[in-house]
């Protein structure tokens, strides 16, 4: 629940009648200025701010919008209200924004966290064990630059985006670095089999890339209705963490599919990068400020045709090695 408090002048607030008329308000003065309360869901913040702004010229200093979080609140009908829009609940924008910056800079337990994971994952890769394999996804954070890529690019926030995607690419490396490394220490020491679960990951097709659009999509899509990021993070680690594992293996043990297995973690890559901006576009995530919104524009542009243009290549590069 947010409490709005909202100061405007008699010239503005003839306009902001018919949008508080919405939602539960109290007017607690009307001179010279309207100081006006409002209690609304979380949810409804976002749609309401923009609203608001809309309306009334900030440029006046007796004008002003402030949120607040209360403690509690007694009313059934806030109370109405809110249970209402949990069944549709959305995380605020400044909330989402918050949540992608761990995932803007490389740190030694995400790192480390990672190369767990893949060497469990190498592990089931080699014994021929899904169960195993799953577990490695548990607990790969590969998730996160994924999805603050996303929301940074939504909001105008280019720096940030391709500071996620260097820690997506560090991760992504150190995987593929420790695989290849401890294939070729094992290799010396016994002999390794190449697995039905390894050969696997060594084909490519243009429908690993649908998928993985789809899974970019459906992850930001959970994490903006404030589902808990575990599910999500088994899908993209799904996609991710084994086929990078198997390029590793690939440049010690299969050195004629190195290729494919490169391409098919580049696709998974793209696609999902892709399908979590087509997921901010259609959520509707994206900046507030007027000139912050003329540099979220300009990014998703430059950006959705770089993945565009890699889209393609990727695409040709995976019906000609069919």
């Amino acid at each position: 629940m947010k409490k709005v408090l909202i100061n405007a002048r008699k010239e503005d607030y003839a306009n902001l009648a018919s949008i508080l008329e919405e939602h539960h308000h109290l007017v607690l003065r009307q001179d010279p200025v309207y100081e006006v309360k409002v209690f609304l869901p979380d949810s409804d913040l976002d749609a309401f701010i923009d609203e608001v702004r809309e309306t009334i010229d900030l440029r006046y200093k007796e004008n002003l919008i402030e949120v607040s979080s209360p403690e509690f609140v007694i009313s059934p009908y806030l109370k109405r209200a809110e249970e209402k829009a949990e069944k549709t609940e959305r995380t605020p924008i400044e909330k989402l924004v918050e949540t992608t910056r761990p995932y803007l800079r490389l740190n030694a337990g995400t790192l480390a966290m990672t190369s767990i994971a893949g060497l469990i994952a190498l592990t089931g890769l080699f014994l021929n064990n899904v169960a195993v394999i799953i577990g490695a996804m548990l607990l790969s954070p590969i998730l996160g630059p994924i999805y603050a890529f996303a929301i940074s690019v939504a909001v105008g926030r280019g720096k940030d985006g391709l500071r996620s995607l260097s820690v997506l690419a560090a991760l992504l490396l150190s995987v593929f670095v420790l695989s290849a490394l401890t294939t070729a220490g094992l290799h010396f020491l016994v002999p390794l089999a190449v697995t039905p679960e390894i050969l696997s990951r060594t084909v490519v097709s243009p429908i690993y890339i649908l998928m993985a659009v789809l899974l970019g999509f459906a992850a930001v899509l959970a994490l903006d209705r404030g589902m808990s990021d575990l599910i999500a993070g088994v899908a993209i680690a799904a996609a991710l963490l084994p086929p990078t594992v198997v390029a590793g293996i690939a440049t010690v043990l299969l050195t004629d599919r190195v290729l494919l297995a490169g391409v098919l973690v580049l696709e998974n890559v793209v696609g999902m990068l892709a399908g979590a901006l087509i997921a901010t576009l259609v959520l509707g995530i994206g900046a507030r400020e007027y000139y912050e919104q003329v540099a979220a524009r300009k990014a998703m542009a430059r950006t959705a045709l770089a993945i565009a243009l890699l889209l393609a290549i990727l695409l040709g590069l995976s019906l000609s090695l069919t």
